[in-house]
């Protein structure tokens, strides 16, 4: 089963073509705000583990990556997240920056809080030098209002990059 429409896009996004999405997305006045990058350890072991970050004014985003992986040692992996310049939108990229990441994940979840998905991407390999990203299957991930996620019994354990732009959701007056 295909994700719902409209929340994903095949082909290689990289986290400037997710930007650019979010800034098209955006009035013309508007831009996009410079990333701010964290690095952390993702680590094998077959135990779940989360990293999160929160954005905005008053930390009003929250882009949580929730994981459980087996093989290798820990991995240098990356989590940006930018908004726009009315914080009406905001981006959240999870990454291995070498690349290929060499960890079995046995599942992955990244979601949003305070906002609603219009973009979301899987990869089973990051751009890195001059190779470009290469998406997870359809099946392999699904994409919902909130979060990107594996499919279970359907990913294929190769993981090396997450890719969400959000938009603000309706607050009730």
């Amino acid at each position: 089963m295909a994700a719902p429409s409209g929340r994903r896009n095949g082909g290689g996004a990289s986290l400037w073509a997710a930007l650019l999405l979010a800034a098209a997305a955006l009035r013309p006045a508007e831009a996009v705000s410079e990333p701010t990058t964290v690095a952390f350890d993702v680590r094998p072991g077959g135990v779940v583990h989360s990293f999160s970050q929160n954005v905005g004014p008053g930390d009003k985003y929250t882009c949580a990556f929730t994981y459980a992986s087996q093989g290798g040692t820990n991995e240098k992996w990356q989590m940006s997240l930018g908004t726009s310049e009315d914080h009406q939108h905001f981006t959240c990229t999870i990454w291995r920056p070498q690349g290929k990441s060499y960890l079995y994940f046995t599942q992955f979840k990244a979601e949003v809080r305070g906002a609603e998905i219009e973009y979301g991407m899987a990869y089973s390999k990051a751009a890195f030098e001059r190779e470009s990203d290469i998406p997870l299957k359809s099946e392999e991930f699904e994409v919902t209002k909130t979060a990107v996620s594996h499919r279970p019994g359907a990913f294929k354990a190769e993981l090396s990059k997450l890719v969400i732009v959000a938009k603000a959701s309706r607050s009730e007056l």
